[in-house]
């Protein structure tokens, strides 16, 4: 696992974009949970971390598409966003990024 960033640097119903091994991730953070997605949406390019973040989904701040942020799958149809896992250790949230996989449509 990457450490990615500190529990202090998003806050809780946000998210924020960071490139991991030259893959641009968007981190989030919900008031119990975090998670971390592809950060551009595959409908026309939007920047995931910016989106809205509301019942552990984001919705992207260009057209209103909305991912699960558990699992990046699209919950208004059209293709799926990769979902990578998240670790918080002593303050300190690590990253494990997952494979591209074939994104559905």
């Amino acid at each position: 696992m990457i450490r990615v960033c500190s529990i202090h640097d998003v806050p809780p119903g946000e998210g924020r974009a960071i490139t991991v091994q030259g893959r641009r991730i968007a981190i989030f953070r919900t008031l119990d949970h975090w998670y971390a997605l592809d950060a551009v949406c595959p409908h026309l390019g939007g920047p995931l971390a910016d989106g809205i973040v509301a019942d552990r989904t984001v919705i992207c701040p260009l057209h209103e598409r909305r991912f699960a942020l558990d699992t990046g799958e699209a919950l208004s149809g059209g293709a799926c966003v990769q979902a990578h896992d998240v670790e918080v250790r002593n303050g300190q949230v690590y990253l494990q990024l997952v494979r591209e996989q074939a994104a559905a449509a």
